[in-house]
């Protein structure tokens, strides 16, 4: 069983299947540092007050929640309005519609979840359901009332189980023509796109998420270890090695870049050099 708890539980229905799951969260929380804004004087952590302009600091109970409608008009809310109109979490997601696997859009995915079965007794009902799903290469599409929201979701398999991701709405999207509708409506020249279509080709390879890491995040926790190691003193960055940038003013021919790239070998992925070198 996972270390972590379930943030849902409830049933999965398909028609008139229902399955028992659970709902986890895919992402790690803690895995980028954060900062609090401290005083350094002291070493305390900063906090902040809730002032008006005018008139300065106020009580918690004369807040309210307010919608601009207008700029600098808004409709005051209370909390219990507001709770009003949550929705209560439900205990069943129901896979209303079906859909092709690449017909969603990149864009309006949002957030990933394991989905798993709850127990032992749900764990053949959820196998042929996975197992439909990857073989008529399909995406169940829902609607999850969770934490008084109602999420747009898509559960699709992953390995041995279910990935439910959620969905933006379509208002939540921006339309794309006005970052758009500067570039010129004409195709690539024929020999020019030969040439990047077969450098492509070549440093095409499988997806290995390993392969790619986050050096800010590295040198950031590295950062930190240092400060720990040298009991908060300042420690001069100048001597330390910087990636070299490309000059920008280095104007470089666009068929004589892209040929140098397809002639100059190709690099091989993280486990590759690592087999070689194992051997």
């Amino acid at each position: 069983m996972p270390a972590t708890r379930p943030i849902w539980k409830g049933q999965l229905r398909l028609s008139t299947v229902s399955i028992a799951v659970e709902l986890y969260t895919a992402t790690k929380a803690n895995a980028k540092p954060s900062f609090r804004q401290i005083h350094e004087p002291s070493g305390k952590p900063i906090h902040y007050e809730k002032v008006v302009d005018g008139i300065g600091p106020v009580d918690k109970d004369e807040i309210m929640k307010g919608f601009e409608y207008e700029k600098g008009d808004y409709v005051l809310l209370t909390d219990e309005e507001i709770n009003a109109v949550k929705l209560e979490t439900r205990k069943t997601l129901e896979l209303t519609q079906f859909v092709g696997s690449g017909e969603i859009d990149p864009l309006y995915f949002d957030k990933p979840y394991y989905m798993a079965p709850a127990d032992d007794l749900a764990d053949d009902a959820f196998v042929v359901i996975r197992d439909a799903l990857r073989k008529s290469d399909r995406i169940g599409l829902g609607q999850l009332a969770l934490r008084g929201k109602e999420y747009l979701v898509a559960v699709k398999p992953a390995g041995k189980g279910l990935l439910l991701e959620t969905l933006h709405y379509r208002d939540e999207l921006r339309k794309a023509d006005p970052y758009f509708s500067d570039i010129p409506a004409k195709k690539a020249d024929a020999d020019l796109l030969e040439v990047a279509t077969a450098l492509i080709e070549k440093k095409t390879d499988k997806f290995d998420a390993g392969v790619f890491k986050d050096h800010y995040q590295a040198a950031l926790r590295e950062l930190i270890a240092r400060k720990l190691k040298s009991k908060g003193r300042k420690i001069s960055t100048e001597d330390e090695p910087r990636e070299s940038r490309p000059d920008k003013s280095n104007v470089v021919d666009l068929m004589g870049a892209l040929k140098s790239s397809l002639e100059g070998g190709k690099k091989p992925s993280a486990s590759k050099a690592a087999r070689k070198k194992a051997s």
